[in-house]
């Protein structure tokens, strides 16, 4: 049997919060004068890394280069994980990045750097996923020191998976833009139902507000009415959340035809038919059938989130392209689905990370559910691509540790939007003056339950 491979990394907490350091004390013999060790939050460690890439990309021309697997990898920055950054103590930092290659594929990179905010240096980087697949996951032992451990001896729970149950705290929070025009946003509120169990700790919304019912899935939504007064200010809402894990299950008074349907980025058409068709050949029963649909989305699509056209859940984007996120490949399975008769419809929610109890989401996170056998089947298409050992898990099963925010495609609520149907709701939808601009959530979670 292979050995374990652990690498320990001496540092307290991993998480989005910094740590504040005050002056170290010299022994009462001495008259020495005591050393200040800066503060640094986020925003430092987040300049540190970026001054750190755009320096070595300029020596590289025009490239980060980065030795892997006997190769040179010649990259460009796409995104810093802000949810990730961490102090980890003196002088001692944590950034992860998202960084594209010349032929496309997406890696996540770890660093890990040295010094006081405007004079960090990197002391070890290490490449964590490429497209979404990880090479090893992190644990934390009970004298707080963090473990890399490979993917394959991974327990489910480090790779986000928590089975039975689970219960947080949500906040969701929108920093407004300036408005210059009355503006209206439509917000998703998560609602109860078999596996979950939402209640609305407080909210804080800035102008006058609304709830909306969305009839055709039963979806709540908030409609906030804003000012010019509103500029700058911030939306906080906070949920209690219990949850339990979802498997197989059997809906009241279900309609699965009209998850026949078509959307308008999840539209039915010959080639959806014949991809299909093709997948499933010799397979018996839509449960099989289904089966056959999500291997082959695993086997053709990859876990890449960069360029232009991916994650607005576009089933031909994900079938031309096959990249995208986790909309795309959700999109793409309904669209095979329903192609070939078996109802097949979307959920929008967020992962709450398993591996740690508090700090920052690595943003939204959709499924799909499919009808076969008189019951509806949770699928987790993207995750199962990222997680091969999980693939057989994914197929019929969410994990607890999850929060749903609303269901279905295509959101009509009135008033609704000057631009139509909502295409799906995670993140708010804001339109200033009737025009459309650009919002983004932020969320975060904590299982101390100080909201019980």
């Amino acid at each position: 049997m292979r050995s374990r491979i652990v690498f320990i990394i001496m540092f307290l907490v991993l998480g989005t919060f910094s740590v504040t350091q005050t002056a170290c004390v010299t022994a009462p013999s001495t008259t020495a004068t005591p050393t200040i060790v800066p503060h640094v939050v986020t925003a430092d460690i987040e300049a540190g890394i970026q001054h750190y890439i755009e320096e070595q990309m300029r020596l590289g021309g025009g490239y980060f280069t980065l030795p892997f697997k006997e190769e040179e990898l010649k990259l460009k920055l796409v995104r810093v994980h802000t949810e990730y950054l961490a102090n980890l103590g003196p002088r001692y930092h944590f950034a992860c990045v998202d960084v594209a290659d010349v032929g496309g594929d997406l890696y996540d990179v770890d660093f890990f750097l040295r010094g006081d905010p405007g004079s960090m240096e990197v002391t070890e980087t290490t490449v964590h996923k490429i497209n979404g697949q990880l090479f090893y996951a992190w644990e934390q032992k009970e004298d707080k020191t963090w473990h890399r451990v490979p993917v394959e001896e991974a327990s489910r729970d480090l790779l986000g998976v928590l089975n039975g149950q689970d219960e947080f705290d949500f906040l969701y929070t929108v920093a407004l833009p300036e408005i210059t025009e009355p503006a209206r946003m439509w917000i998703p509120l998560p609602t109860s139902d078999a596996f979950q169990t939402v209640e609305v700790s407080s909210m804080e919304v800035p102008g006058k507000r609304q709830i909306l019912t969305e009839k055709k899935y039963g979806n709540h939504v908030l409609l906030v009415d804003l000012d010019r007064e509103d500029s700058k200010k911030n939306v906080e809402l906070l949920f209690h959340v219990r949850r339990i894990e979802k498997d197989a299950y059997v809906e009241p008074q279900s309609a699965p035809e009209e998850y026949l349907k078509p959307n308008r980025l999840v539209p039915l058409n010959e080639d959806f038919k014949t991809i299909a068709e093709k997948a499933v050949e010799g397979k018996n029963g839509d449960l099989m059938r289904a089966r056959a649909l999500y291997d082959y989305v695993i086997d053709n699509m990859q876990y890449i989130r960069n360029g232009e056209g991916w994650g607005n859940g576009d089933a031909v984007y994900a079938c031309n392209v096959k990249t995208g996120n986790c909309t795309d490949f959700h999109s793409y399975f309904i669209a095979l689905s329903r192609s070939i008769g078996i109802p097949s419809r979307f959920s929008m929610g967020a992962s709450i990370p398993s591996a740690r109890n508090d700090g920052g989401i690595h943003g939204y996170h959709c499924g799909a559910e499919f009808y076969a056998e008189g019951k509806w089947w949770p699928v987790d298409i993207s995750e199962a691509d990222k997680y091969s050992n999980l693939s057989s898990y994914y197929f019929g099963r969410h994990p607890a540790n999850r929060i749903e925010l609303s269901r279905g495609r295509d959101l009509v609520v009135e008033p609704g939007p000057v631009t139509g149907p909502i295409n799906f709701l995670a993140h708010p939808v804001l339109e200033i003056g009737g025009k459309p601009a650009e919002i983004r959530a932020k969320f975060s979670f904590n299982r101390k339950l100080v909201c019980k």
